[in-house]
């Protein structure tokens, strides 16, 4: 199976800020390939420059065999995107929706009817075909979004933050259309995400970090890279028992979230047993758990995904303002 992606040396600059730092990848065809980590990072910006939204400053990216650059009308033609924030005219029905899609896409007018009723089959919006968009649920609207993506037959979907906004349940099922598809179809996924469940969805998952990519491998194989079992512990004087426990097992200790101190050690059950028998300073909880992709990006940059800075996206969109180089 061919690469239907295929990435060198991409980045963007902003002025002085350089939002992607020199990106070297590729996607298989009929992959899900997931891009991991916080707002801010280069993911957006990277998926804008494959799909040809915006231009690379330096690099080359090739989609279904085409420049993105010299050859975008044919990368356009070759891929779905679904953005972040919803681009559905909201006063037009779902039906009226997917009918300027297929015009804007040049779908002959023999084939559209059959287009729309197969895409709103995938995602169960059959039903509410003719009603005005804006009556329509948050899930129902990605839903919708992702139809529209769908009805040119494109190679790549891209992805961008799929159900940042919606709650559990919605983004669970959201997914189960996105596996749906990609098993009916046998198209490749590119997305971006923030969401851990949803990396490990992934056949790869691509680490971004500072405009960096920092890590690129299948979700189990990160995992292991870690090491060993997570220990998350809280005790009635965590500074000191962070200095103890560093300096009696010969292992960093991390200051996580809830006041947590989180470290690594092999054969975790037999290891927990011993240390809340032996140490001294008391334990307020303990819990022991498999590495996560959380644990990877902690692991791979010191902190957690979770901690994004106001500051990090505010100067992002200030230098995306001021221009492109």
């Amino acid at each position: 199976m061919g690469n239907i992606v295929e990435v060198s040396g991409l980045k963007k600059r902003y002025k002085d800020f350089e939002a992607v730092k020199g990106v070297d990848l590729y996607v298989k065809e009929g992959e899900i390939f997931g891009f991991l980590g916080p707002n801010g990072a280069g993911k957006s910006t990277t998926i804008n420059m494959l799909s040809t939204i915006i231009k690379p400053s330096e690099g080359m990216a090739k989609v279904n065999g085409y420049d993105n650059v010299t050859e975008k009308n044919k990368v356009r033609a070759s891929i779905g995107l679904i953005f972040q924030e919803s681009t559905l005219d909201e006063k037009l029905t779902a039906n009226e929706n997917l009918m300027l899609h297929c015009k804007f896409y040049g779908i002959e007018k023999q084939k559209r009817e059959e287009r729309i009723q197969e895409v709103l089959q995938i995602v169960d919006l059959t039903d509410r075909r003719s009603d005005i968009v804006e009556t329509f649920s948050g899930g129902m609207k990605r839903r919708l979004e992702i139809a529209r993506g769908l009805l040119h037959y494109p190679k790549v979907l891209f992805l961008d933050e799929p159900t940042v906004g919606l709650d559990p349940q919605t983004r669970a099922h959201i997914w189960e259309y996105i596996l749906k598809l990609k098993e009916k179809a046998g198209i490749t996924i590119f997305l971006t995400t923030h969401y851990m469940d949803e990396a490990e969805i992934c056949d790869r998952v691509a680490v971004m970090d500072n405009g960096q990519l920092i890590a690129l491998d299948t979700p189990e194989q990160l995992k292991s890279n870690v090491g060993g079992d997570i220990i998350e512990v809280s005790t009635e004087d965590n500074q000191t028992a962070k200095k103890i426990i560093e300096d009696t097992y010969q292992t960093e200790v991390t200051e996580m979230e809830n006041n947590l101190l989180s470290f690594q050690v092999s054969k975790g059950s037999e290891f927990l047993v011993e240390f809340v028998k032996q140490f001294d300073i008391p334990l307020t909880s303990v819990n022991l758990r498999r590495p996560t992709l959380n644990d990877v990006f902690l692991h791979l940059t010191g902190r957690e995904i979770r901690e994004e800075t106001v500051s990090q996206k505010d100067l992002m969109k200030k230098n995306m303002q001021r221009g492109p180089h």
